[in-house]
C-alpha cells in the first residue's frame, strides 16, 4: 500500500485538476456550451463577477490566477487586478463593459478559452506540455516554439546519461569485482570494505567533494597544471556541465555494479578456469567462453540496478551538472518546489515511469529477468 498509493496519487494529479472548476462552477457550466468563436454572453460575465467576488472573500482567487497562468501567460495578474476592482461594484447592468474597462484582455477570446480549458477537471494538457506539445484554439496538437522545447531534450539527456553511467560502471566494476572475488581472503575483505565505504559517507559530502576536485581551481586542474599537461589559462571545465554529472554519478553508483558482480563471481568455482586451461584454452578464451557466460546474471543485475537509479538521480546533477548537466528529475523538483505546478511534475514523472517500464519489458524480452535469480 505504501508503494502503490503514492503512485496512484501522482497519476491522478497528472490529469485531474478541479481547482478552477470548483471555484467557478457557474462560469464553467456556461463556458461548456460556449462556441469559442465570439465573446461569451452577458450572463457569463455576470457569473464570473459573482464568483470572482466570492473567491476574493475566500482568498482563493490567487489559486484561480495561478492555474490560468499555466495556460495563458499573464492571466494571474489579470485575475488579481479584476478581483480587486469588481469587489467594490455591487450591481451592474453591463458586466461585459465593466470587465473590458478593467482590462482590454477580457475582450479577447484567448483568456476565455483559457478559462474554459482550466474549468475542465479532466485534462491531458500537462502531458502535452511535458512532451513539448500544445493544443491550438482549433483543437489541433502542435509542437511549441523552439525556444520552449525543453522537456524532450531533458528526457533524451537523462537516458543518455543513464546509459553512459551504466557503461562506465560496468567497465570499471567488472575488473574490480573480479579482483575482490579472486583475491586472498584477507585482501578480499579489505577491498570489499573499500567498496562499501562510500555507503557510510553522506551522498551530499561525496558530491561536494567532487566539486572541490573538478572545479577550475580544483585539485585535478592544479595537478595537471603542475605537471605541465595544461597551461594555467587552459584549465579544463569539468564542473557544472555534463562531464561533472557523468563523473560524479559514476563514482556514486559504482558500488551498485560491483556488489552484484562480486556476488556472482564469488560463486564461480576456480576449477572451471583450470579445466578450460587443461583443455588447451588460453586465458582470453577461458574468460570469453567460460567465465563471461557465468557472470552474465551479475552483469544483468548490476546494469539494471545502476540504470534504474540513474534515471531518477537528482542531488548529484543538481550540484555538479550545471545547466547542461541537468536531468529530467531536476525539472520535476523545480515544478514541485519553485513553480508549484504539481500536476505538470506528476505528468513528467508518469511519462518517465512509463518509459522505464517499456525499457524493462524490452530488457525482459531480450535478456530475461529469470537470469537474475542466479544472483
Amino acid at each position: 500500500m505504501t508503494f502503490l498509493l503514492p503512485i496512484v496519487s501522482i497519476v491522478e494529479r497528472s490529469f485531474l485538476d478541479r481547482t478552477v472548476a470548483e471555484q467557478l462552477p457557474v462560469t464553467a457550466k456556461f463556458l461548456a456550451e460556449w462556441n469559442r468563436e465570439t465573446l461569451p454572453e452577458e450572463s457569463v460575465f455576470a457569473a464570473l463577477a459573482i464568483e470572482f467576488k466570492a473567491a476574493r472573500e475566500n482568498r482563493t482567487i490567487g489559486q484561480i490566477g495561478a492555474r490560468l497562468n499555466r495556460i495563458e501567460s499573464g492571466a494571474r495578474s489579470l485575475v488579481n487586478k479584476t478581483g480587486r476592482t469588481i469587489r467594490r461594484i455591487d450591481n451592474a447592468e453591463d458586466w461585459t463593459a465593466i470587465f473590458v474597462d478593467i482590462d482590454a484582455r477580457w475582450g479577447e477570446l484567448e483568456i476565455w478559452r483559457a478559462i474554459r480549458i482550466a474549468t475542465q477537471p479532466v485534462t491531458f494538457r500537462h502531458y502535452l506540455q511535458a512532451m513539448d506539445l500544445e493544443r491550438t484554439a482549433t483543437g489541433e496538437v502542435v509542437r511549441v516554439e523552439p525556444e520552449r522545447r525543453i522537456y524532450i531534450t531533458l528526457f533524451a539527456r537523462t537516458f543518455y546519461v543513464s546509459f553512459a553511467v551504466t557503461l562506465f560502471c560496468f567497465v570499471l566494476g567488472y575488473p574490480m569485482a573480479y579482483a575482490i572475488a579472486h583475491s586472498p581472503p584477507r585482501w578480499s575483505r579489505v577491498l570489499l570494505v573499500l567498496v562499501l565505504l562510500p555507503f557510510w559517507t553522506s551522498l551530499l559530502v561525496r558530491t561536494t567533494t567532487w566539486i572541490v576536485l573538478l572545479q577550475n581551481q580544483g585539485v585535478i586542474n592544479d595537478l595537471l597544471v603542475a605537471v605541465g599537461f595544461i597551461s594555467d589559462e587552459g584549465r579544463i571545465a569539468m564542473i557544472h556541465n555534463l562531464t561533472g554529472s557523468l563523473v560524479a554519478m559514476t563514482q556514486v553508483l559504482l558500488p551498485f555494479m560491483i556488489l552484484p558482480l562480486y556476488a556472482t563471481m564469488s560463486g564461480i568455482a576456480p576449477s572451471y578456469m583450470r579445466a578450460a586451461a587443461s583443455l588447451g584454452a588460453n586465458p582470453l578464451q577461458a574468460l570469453v567462453k567460460i567465465y563471461w557466460p557465468l557472470t552474465r546474471p551479475g552483469v544483468a543485475a548490476g546494469c539494471l540496478l545502476v540504470f534504474i537509479l540513474s534515471i531518477g538521480y537528482y542531488i548529484t546533477p543538481a550540484l555538479v551538472g550545471g545547466q547542461s548537466g541537468q536531468l529530467i528529475s531536476n525539472m520535476i523538483a523545480y515544478h514541485l518546489q519553485v513553480s508549484l505546478n504539481w500536476s505538470l511534475a506528476a505528468a513528467i514523472a508518469v511519462i518517465l515511469g512509463i518509459l522505464v517500464v517499456i525499457l524493462y519489458v524490452l530488457y525482459d524480452r531480450f535478456v530475461g529477468v529469470d537470469k537474475l535469480k542466479m544472483t
